[in-house]
C-alpha cells in the first residue's frame, strides 16, 4: 500500500477532490483507500505556524508522497485558473530590518530563507505543469510599494501562506513531495472582484484527481 498525505490549508480548497474521495472512506479517521492507495488528509488551517505544527505531529510516520494543494497569487505571467507546480520556496519575511533595508536571514547569518523540494515527485501528470518558483508570507502584498519591493529582494512567480513551511516539513522528514497551486488571483492591490477563485479550485482538483488516479494504477 503506497501512503499518500494530503496537505491543505482548508477544506475548501480541495472540497471537489474529498467530494470524489468519498466513496472510499475507511475505517481510519480522514484516510481514504483508493487502489493501491491509503490516503490520509491533513486540514492544517492557514499559515506557516499552522502547517509546521501539524505536521510536525507527523514525525516518524512512514509517508510515501505529501501532496501540497491549494490557491495562489501570481506575480507574473500566470493566469488566473492555471495549476503550477511549485519546487522551490522563500521564507520572504525571515530576517530584520535596517532603517529602511531588509536584512534577509541568510545575511543575517541565522539560516537560510529559500528552500527547494529535495525529493520532489516526478509524475506524468504533474510534469506537463509549469515548475515555478515560490514565496511563502505571513502577510499577503496588497500595496503596490512593498509589491515592487519583494520583486525586487525576491523574484517569485506565485505567493502562499503555507508552500515554504510543507517543502521544510517534506525535507526534514524525507518524504517525496510536490506542491500544487492553482493561480485564483494576481499578486495587486487588494479587489476581490478580480478573484477567480472557483475557477481555480476546480482546475487545481482536476489536476489533483487525475494524480490520485494515475498514482493508484
Amino acid at each position: 500500500m503506497v501512503k499518500i498525505l494530503l496537505v491543505s490549508a482548508t477544506v475548501f480548497e480541495i472540497e471537489p477532490t474529498l467530494l470524489f474521495l468519498e466513496h472510499y472512506k475507511s475505517g481510519k479517521p480522514h484516510t481514504f483507500i483508493f487502489g493501491k492507495l491509503e490516503i490520509e488528509t491533513c486540514i492544517t488551517k492557514v499559515g506557516m505556524v499552522n502547517t509546521a505544527f501539524e505536521l510536525g505531529k507527523l514525525a516518524g510516520r512512514h509517508i510515501d508522497i505529501a501532496i501540497n494543494a491549494g490557491v495562489a497569487g501570481s506575480f507574473g505571467e500566470l493566469e488566473e485558473g492555471e495549476v503550477v507546480n511549485v519546487t522551490d520556496d522563500c521564507f520572504s519575511e525571515l530576517g530584520a530590518e535596517d532603517g529602511p533595508k531588509f536584512l534577509s536571514i541568510d545575511l543575517l547569518g541565522l539560516g537560510e530563507r529559500k528552500c527547494g523540494l529535495n525529493n520532489l515527485v516526478h509524475n506524468l501528470v504533474t510534469d506537463k505543469l509549469p515548475m515555478v518558483n515560490g514565496i511563502t508570507v505571513n502577510t499577503v502584498h496588497g500595496n503596490e510599494e512593498s509589491i515592487e519591493r519583494i520583486a525586487r529582494e525576491c523574484p517569485a512567480d506565485v505567493e502562499t501562506m503555507e508552500g515554504a513551511a510543507f517543502i521544510h516539513a517534506a525535507n526534514a522528514f524525507n518524504w517525496r513531495g510536490i506542491q500544487l497551486r492553482a493561480i485564483s488571483n494576481k499578486v495587486e492591490r487588494r479587489n476581490k472582484n478580480n478573484w477567480q477563485m472557483p475557477l481555480a479550485i476546480k482546475n487545481l482538483n482536476e489536476v489533483l484527481i487525475e494524480l490520485i488516479k494515475n498514482l493508484a494504477h
